[in-house]
């Protein structure tokens, strides 16, 4: 058996997470001592929860939590891998950077995608049921800023730009033969060439930070794969251009990857996964029943 750790992204964050396995002393110890996290996470409300800048560290932690209590039960991956955000829960838990630093680079980090670009003026555009190489030729001449920004998994593709070119593109994206477009509900085109200048922002803080080799095999959303590039260099790059968790997944399975945990509240990425191989096994630990549910049937 080959485990894979998925650590999800931004947007399953739920009011609740977490509270039910603060009873272990050692998560009680941690999430204690980033107590704002912990009662956001625990009680809410869920429009804060739900704003980028508390989102991300939140979900950071939470987990980074779900990941220990695996490790602690001797259910480790020998790769690790997250969405966007949950990319940055994969370096922590793989001690890339200490918890502290993690927390701190993603508090920032959220802050500045919250307010990176004016509202009301860019967006994202989730593409059903189309070909990546079709959505590429179809959207290359619209103008404006008009990009990918997920490759989620086979029929599955997040367009990202500015209002006026995803106009455009939605109506050309169905003619080429998308089942649906669905506008997402993010205040800006994250993961787009817009955020050029938060990229340069987010640098500075990374720079404040020391970070260590990893723990763990990384596959790093810029590239769908392992790399020995300067971590900074890759998350510089990585909040301005396309997450490539599609071709993460293919990555992990060509290496021979054939049980995969997600790693936080939700189940998108392990639809993902099925989506991409059905033969594999797919877990999820979103809470302390799932958890002790994986260790069974695992240890």
């Amino acid at each position: 058996m080959k485990i894979g750790f998925l650590f999800a992204g931004q947007g399953s964050q739920a009011v609740g997470m977490g509270k039910d396995i603060y009873s272990l002393d050692y998560v009680k110890d941690i999430y204690d001592r980033y107590s704002d996290l912990r009662d956001l996470s625990f009680e809410g409300p869920e429009d804060m929860l739900n704003q980028t800048k508390y989102a991300q560290p939140a979900m950071l932690l939470t987990s980074y939590l779900f990941a220990t209590i695996l490790k602690k039960n001797g259910i480790e991956p020998e790769y690790v891998a997250g969405l966007s955000l949950g990319e940055y829960s994969a370096l922590a838990f793989a001690n890339a950077f200490s918890l502290d630093d993690a927390i701190s680079i993603v508090r920032k980090r959220g802050d500045i995608m919250q307010n990176a670009l004016p509202l009301n003026t860019s967006g994202m555009t989730a593409v059903l049921g189309l070909d990546a190489k079709i959505i590429e030729d179809t959207i290359k001449d619209i103008p404006g800023v008009c990009e990918i920004a997920n490759y989620n998994c086979p029929g599955q593709i997040v367009v990202t730009g500015d209002l006026k070119a995803l106009d455009l593109a939605e109506p050309k994206l169905l003619e080429a033969g998308a089942k649906r477009c669905i506008r997402l509900n993010v205040s800006g085109a994250f993961h787009s060439s817009l955020l050029e200048g938060a990229s340069k922002e987010l640098r500075l803080e990374l720079n404040k930070h020391n970070h260590n080799t990893p723990d763990y095999k990384v596959i790093y959303n810029l590239y769908g794969s392992e790399s020995d590039n300067d971590l900074y260099d890759i998350l510089e790059g990585q909040i301005k251009n396309g997450v490539r968790f599609e071709q993460t997944i293919r990555y992990m399975l060509d290496k021979g990857v054939d049980t995969f945990i997600e790693i936080g509240p939700g189940k998108a990425l392990s639809g993902f996964v099925k989506k991409t191989n059905r033969d594999v096994k797919v877990y999820s630990a979103y809470d302390m029943e799932s958890i002790e549910k994986i260790i069974g049937e695992l240890r």
